[in-house]
């Protein structure tokens, strides 16, 4: 049976007048994802917001998607089992693309633990308009940290498919950039992803 208003069969991509380079072009910036990958209490929320605060109020047009903030919303129907944390990655990927699309500088901060999908995501843009930073923070510390009381709760039992104790994360193979928060505060983190962009003239410092 077909369901004619259902397939995709029966869409075409509409082509439109303003394109991203005019987008960007009239925000005076490159737009890109920076995505933010690492365990839960590693430090991603807090190091993308000091980085959009920092972009900010350097006059760049940005907008931050964070894990826990997209799934009281987009993502509420969606659980922790991996094949819904596949399409929470997927949804996510597909929203920060239209968000690069429109002009802006997209920080995404996500566990993401499978590469497969983090590929996924990467591919979905073009060339270094993909940045991925490793938050590699060792998992004893962020237990340690446990700052929502998470990592107890799943030790206990009382919390399954937890990245990190029951459920893999898989480390990113070739990073952008790693930054270890045992190393370094996030402000000083966010001051090595300022140099880094600068480098590639993304950003000015």
């Amino acid at each position: 049976m077909q369901f004619a208003l259902r397939r995709s069969t029966n869409i075409r991509w509409q082509q439109l007048s303003i394109d991203k380079a005019a987008r960007a072009q009239q925000k005076k910036q490159v737009p890109v994802c920076i995505w933010f990958t690492g365990l839960s209490g590693s430090g991603k929320s807090t190091i993308a917001n000091l980085l959009e605060k920092r972009l900010y109020d350097s006059g760049k047009h940005t907008y931050l998607l964070d894990g826990d903030n997209v799934r009281h919303g987009l993502n509420r129907d969606l659980g922790f089992t991996e094949a819904d944390r596949v399409e929470n990655i997927r949804r996510i990927a597909e929203v920060a693309k239209l968000m690069v699309d429109a002009g802006l500088i997209v920080i995404a901060s996500f566990i993401s633990p499978f590469q497969a999908e983090r590929q996924m995501a990467r591919e979905l843009f073009s060339k270094d308009e993909f940045i991925e930073i490793f938050i590699d923070t060792p998992l004893a510390e962020c237990e340690k940290r446990d700052v929502k009381g998470l990592y107890a709760k799943a030790r206990r039992g009382e919390l399954k498919n937890f990245t990190g104790i029951d459920s893999a994360y898989e480390r990113p193979e070739h990073p952008e950039l790693t930054l270890d928060t045992c190393l370094l505060s996030a402000e000083e983190c966010v001051e090595k992803i300022i140099q880094h962009f600068s480098a590639l003239q993304l950003v000015n410092k």
